[in-house]
């Protein structure tokens, strides 16, 4: 039975950060067993591209953004929202897979919807330490609500879905990264301490401004590799190279800044003595996997305040440092910086600590509960 087919459609998207764990859990999944796997998804949105480079067939559904306030767009997604359910349910009459995994987001609901009226199976995984709405949703119609965090289980008390504890992958590449391509490429000094900062893909205005500001002093204390987002989405690229060309020659050689990180990443972290950064739920849960002490900055009023949320589960437990953007000042940041460097003992049980609330093995574990959802016997090498 375990060598059969599993026919595995994915729901969710809108975001990396739903898009991460469907593309980390399926190559989990593929090297157990035969699958086929289809992606339901929305029209124009990320996870199409996601879906072509994994080998994924991709169909896009109507769908309408969950949303807690009233807008015109409310009432036009409030239309659009069985009319994606009516979509998924097509297409899950054709497939009839034997399972669905959704990894959240507005674009989840209606195929998760769609599997309880059909009785097939489905899985829902929440990446955040806040149940979003849409899980909130398809916590009522799954199986099992996969959560990142223990703490968030209190959050879908009484629903039908049962839920399962299982972290948020990362990709796999992130757990062996090589320091020296990182030293050689930016000519660090493998001596010195190395902080990566980063705002995420687009990058983020009131960090970059921050770190600008407080290169002549952040600098003589630490190496910093700044990822700062494209110059088309802040126009930040362009004055922090200018804010370089002004230092003096021997802290230019200290700071690297870049619009875009890509395969370099996981060299990234592993030279890195410590990170800057946002709280998006991927960030946070490859330094809590990797162990990276942090100065976390969640972007503020996000999806409820989530990235805050996120960034406190480390903090609250001294894996890392929280910095409210209203305190962020270059002096602040300057501050927390050197005490992070001037304290190794610190930064030890931080990265201790961080550990304690990763999960290497999150693809695992979802792979693992979406066979034993899907009837399929879980291999002995898959528990080992």
């Amino acid at each position: 039975m375990g060598s059969r087919v599993l026919k595995v459609v994915i729901a969710g998207g809108g975001t990396g950060g739903h898009v991460q764990p469907a593309v980390a859990t399926l190559e989990v999944l593929r090297r157990r067993l035969p699958i086929e796997p289809l992606w339901i998804g929305s029209t124009g949105g990320i996870e199409a591209e996601a879906a072509h480079r994994a080998g994924v067939p991709f169909q896009a559904i109507p769908t309408g953004k969950l949303r807690r306030y009233l807008s015109l767009r409310t009432a036009v997604d409030a239309v659009r929202v069985p009319l994606g359910v009516l979509a998924a349910l097509r297409i899950l009459r054709r497939v009839r897979p034997d399972v669905v995994f959704a990894t959240g987001g507005f674009v989840s609901v209606p195929t998760v919807v769609a599997a309880r009226v059909l009785g097939i199976p489905s899985l829902s995984h929440e990446q955040t330490a806040i149940v979003g709405l849409a899980n909130r949703i398809n916590a009522r119609f799954c199986n099992v609500l996969a959560l990142t965090y223990d703490s968030s289980a209190a959050m879908v008390a009484g629903s039908r879905a049962r839920t399962v504890v299982t972290g948020n992958p990362i990709r796999p590449s992130l757990l062996d990264g090589d320091p020296e391509t990182v030293r050689d490429a930016f000519g660090f000094d493998p001596a010195a301490p190395l902080i990566y900062v980063t705002g995420g893909a687009l990058g983020a205005q009131a960090i970059n401004n921050a770190v600008r500001a407080a290169l002549p002093d952040l600098l003589p204390l630490t190496q910093v590799l700044h990822q700062c987002g494209p110059a088309e989405a802040n126009g930040d690229y362009p004055r922090l190279l200018a804010a370089r060309a002004a230092l003096p020659q021997d802290l230019q050689a200290r700071y690297a800044v870049v619009e875009r990180i890509g395969d370099e990443l996981p060299g990234i972290y592993a030279a890195a003595t410590a990170v800057v950064s946002r709280a998006g739920a991927g960030t946070v849960a490859e330094i809590a996997t990797l162990g990276k002490p942090a100065i976390l900055i969640p972007l503020p009023g996000a999806g409820g305040d989530e990235q805050t949320r996120n960034a406190r589960v480390l903090a609250d437990d001294g894996a890392a440092v929280l910095l409210p953007q209203s305190e962020l000042t270059p002096e602040r940041l300057v501050a927390e910086v050197r005490s992070l460097l001037d304290d190794p003992a610190r930064r030890a049980r931080m990265s201790e600590r961080a550990r304690a609330h990763g999960h290497a093995d999150a693809a695992e574990r979802l792979a693992d509960a979406i066979l034993d959802l899907a009837g399929r016997p879980v291999p002995e090498y898959a528990r080992t």
